[in-house]
């Protein structure tokens, strides 16, 4: 079971402008508060929802978590977002669903949806975990109806089970397809079940491992940005 860890929030980029000069007449005013405004609504919010996978759990800075990988790559390719990290280790769907509304206070321009692993890890019905995820969706779409939808898919370990594994896994591009949302088929593609990638638990990617989940992420996000 993934463990409990506190909400890791990205903090928002700071702007600040600069005036030169001892005079400033109302039409330099006026151009500022414009400049102002301006870079103000040019910065959009990603909301990245999930689990421990996203909190960066267990890792020795929450930065080498896979939504910080991918927020420099946004710096990189010069794209005006900025992730907030909205991952809590230990998070179920149920968990999710009951915590959500609390994000949404804050404006989201993409939303990112990567929960479901504890769900499966407890063998929870996979009905049930499909209920709480379009609940989750439908909050969303109810609140910024205009933002983009991002799936995350996942899957379980063969022990649960075939008949469970394979039902587990339909839930996410099932779900994607539904809401007109854009799925990464398996968040932890190239990196589940390889040790060298993970930590002792073999649940928790390392911080190399991060960079491929957040080459994942980046390969499909990045053609809606």
């Amino acid at each position: 079971m993934l463990n409990k860890l506190p909400i890791i929030v990205a903090v928002a980029l700071s702007i600040t402008v600069t005036s030169c000069g001892s005079k400033t007449t109302s039409n330099d005013t006026a151009a500022t508060d414009t400049t102002k405004t301006a870079n103000a609504t040019a910065t959009k919010s990603i909301l990245v929802f999930g689990d421990s996978l996203t909190a960066g759990y267990g890792l020795d800075d929450p930065s080498e978590a896979y939504p910080s990988v991918l927020q420099t790559k946004i710096d990189s390719a010069k794209l005006p977002y900025t992730i907030v990290n909205g991952g809590v280790s230990g998070e179920t769907s149920a968990g999710g669903k009951g915590r959500i509304d609390w994000l949404l206070k804050q404006h989201v321009d993409i939303f990112v949806l990567e929960l479901g692993a504890n769900d499966g890890l407890r063998g929870i019905p996979v009905a049930e975990t499909k209920n709480n995820l379009q609940a989750i969706i439908d909050r969303v779409k109810a609140k910024y109806p205009k933002a983009k939808l991002v799936m995350l898919g996942m899957q379980v370990p063969p022990n649960m089970g075939a008949a469970y594994a394979t039902d587990f896994k339909n839930i996410f591009p099932t779900l994607a397809t539904k809401n007109n949302m854009t799925l990464v088929p398996f968040l932890l593609q190239g990196v589940g079940g390889v040790s060298a990638l993970n930590q002792k638990d073999g649940i928790h990617p390392t911080a190399a491992g991060a960079k491929i989940v957040a080459n994942n992420v980046w390969g499909v996000v990045k053609g809606i940005l």
